[in-house]
């Protein structure tokens, strides 16, 4: 068995960012920039007001009652022309460009106008450059403003509208295939025999790769023999990843390995020292990496957890270094001593009495129950042959939450 640090690098080499590809504004949200992304236009465009009143001179309104001319208006989306001059002053609401002249607004609850009236008084002075938003405040032309690397949020697509940036160009989305294997296993709905279950690893990868910023590509459930995994597996073609789960372990129906063996899949690792997961196999199946899970759900999970979404994240361009330490968190309860294989304890996360952040793992740890791993916040990490932990003593953990989505 080798390391998770060794399978993890073995993995993360056989990746690279995948080609880039233009996306309209309105489809960019969760996508991943290709090229960093400089603003078109400066914003705002001229100095405008932040507030509805009137544009004057400081000047004018440095004694106050003034009582000035009103000598036009200016509206968002609109300008006057004119030149504002000593003891005048110009309506204006906001967002509507500054008049010449003018260098100040004085906002309108703090003036008195009559119906009608061509002048208005001011009742509280303004100093020079009140509620004026100059241009260029938010970003000026040619600034870059999102690089390259991005994963666009909700707030992003909002940026590059105003950057007046209607096509991104950002990573084509990872195509990863599913397979299933198993006599055993029915998808959800399916009339279920004495000996059967409901399959969920296919549906909760599909969902998994979706999270990440994948396209999953659902090839079904592979049965016990080798015509039908041999049949089923031509769907992963131009797929840029492989990902089965079942099959990979020493029973005499694991038959992942021998079938796709034939077939040409070149192993580069099975079997990693971690619990769960022990029974991953990683190899390269003609020009596409695979991955081959266990079947258990929650060791699928987990392995994707640790490899797969790091390799989609290399696909799209938003690795992180190696060296990016895990987060911590204090232990909520003690643990045992560890042995020689790597493990990860589901847990929940909560806040201590001093407001740390703790992690308190589940009692039952077994990697059948899928109830538990959705009650999951993160996992704890366990070195192999680690001492017996403490409550109270910090420890690494792998938060589960979240996606590429974000607002």
């Amino acid at each position: 068995m080798i390391s998770v640090a060794e399978a993890r690098h073995s993995i993360l080499a056989a990746f690279t960012a995948l080609p880039a590809e233009q996306v309209g504004i309105d489809a960019a949200l969760g996508r991943v920039l290709a090229t960093d992304l400089a603003a078109r236009v400066t914003q705002p465009p001229l100095s405008v007001s932040a507030m509805d009143g009137y544009a004057v001179r400081a000047a004018d309104v440095a004694k106050v009652p003034a009582t000035l001319n009103i000598i036009g208006e200016a509206p968002a989306g609109g300008l006057y022309e004119g030149e504002v001059g000593p003891g005048e002053t110009v309506r204006i609401f906001t967002g509507g460009p500054l008049p010449k002249g003018a260098d100040t607004i004085v906002i309108q609850e703090n003036t008195e106008r009559e119906a009608g009236a061509d002048s208005v008084k001011v009742l509280e002075s303004a100093e020079h450059g009140r509620y004026v938003r100059k241009a260029g405040l938010d970003f000026n032309r040619d600034d870059v403003l999102l690089e390259a690397g991005k994963v666009l949020t909700a707030r992003d697509v909002g940026l590059a509208a105003a950057m007046n940036r209607p096509w991104l160009s950002v990573r084509r989305k990872p195509r990863v295939a599913l397979l299933a294997t198993g006599d055993e296993v029915m998808m959800p709905g399916d009339p279920l025999g004495p000996s059967q279950i409901v399959s969920s690893n296919g549906l909760a990868l599909a969902a998994f790769v979706t999270a990440c910023g994948g396209t999953p590509v659902d090839l079904g459930i592979a049965r016990d023999n080798a015509s039908s995994l041999r049949a089923m597996i031509q769907g992963a073609e131009g797929a840029d990843l492989l990902l089965t789960t079942g099959g990979v372990s020493v029973g005499d129906h694991d038959i992942v390995g021998e079938v796709l063996g034939e077939a040409g899949l070149k192993v580069d690792f099975w079997q990693i020292a971690m619990r769960p997961g022990k029974p991953l196999m990683f190899g390269r199946l003609g020009d596409t990496p695979m991955v081959g899970l266990p079947g258990n759900p929650v060791s699928a999970q987990v392995c994707a957890a640790l490899f797969v979404r790091p390799a989609m994240e290399v696909m799209l361009g938003i690795a992180k270094p190696e060296a990016t330490a895990e987060p911590t968190a204090i232990l909520g309860a003690d643990l045992g001593a560890n042995d020689r294989r790597e493990d990860y304890l589901r847990a929940r996360l909560t806040r201590a009495g001093n407001g740390e952040l703790m992690a308190m793992p589940f009692e039952l740890q077994d990697s059948s129950m899928m109830s538990v791993f959705a009650k999951s916040d993160c996992l704890i990490k366990r070195p192999p042959n680690a001492p017996a932990a403490r409550e109270g003593e910090r420890v690494e953990i792998i938060p589960l939450g979240g996606g590429i989505l974000s607002i």
